[in-house]
């Protein structure tokens, strides 16, 4: 094994969950006033983005019909 790959770190995946929580980590955020003035405008195009893709991936999966993801041709 090669130095190389005794540095490298597993593969780390970003779920919807995450961005879920990331969502909620800047409500919090904003809440407690941890933010200058002059960066919400920013943080409020970021939020705004996040929530907007976080809305149409939950009318996605509700428009989805039930055991259709879990669904794979037969003989696989």
């Amino acid at each position: 094994m090669s130095e190389e790959n005794k540095t490298e770190a597993p593969a780390q995946e970003l779920t919807i969950n995450d961005l879920g929580a990331l969502k909620s980590i800047i409500d919090v955020a904003s809440q407690r006033g941890a933010f200058k003035p002059n960066e919400m405008v920013t943080i409020g195009q970021v939020y705004n983005k996040l929530e907007s893709f976080l809305n149409a991936v939950q009318a996605q999966q509700q428009a989805q019909p039930e055991g259709a993801e879990a669904a794979e041709p037969a003989g696989e």
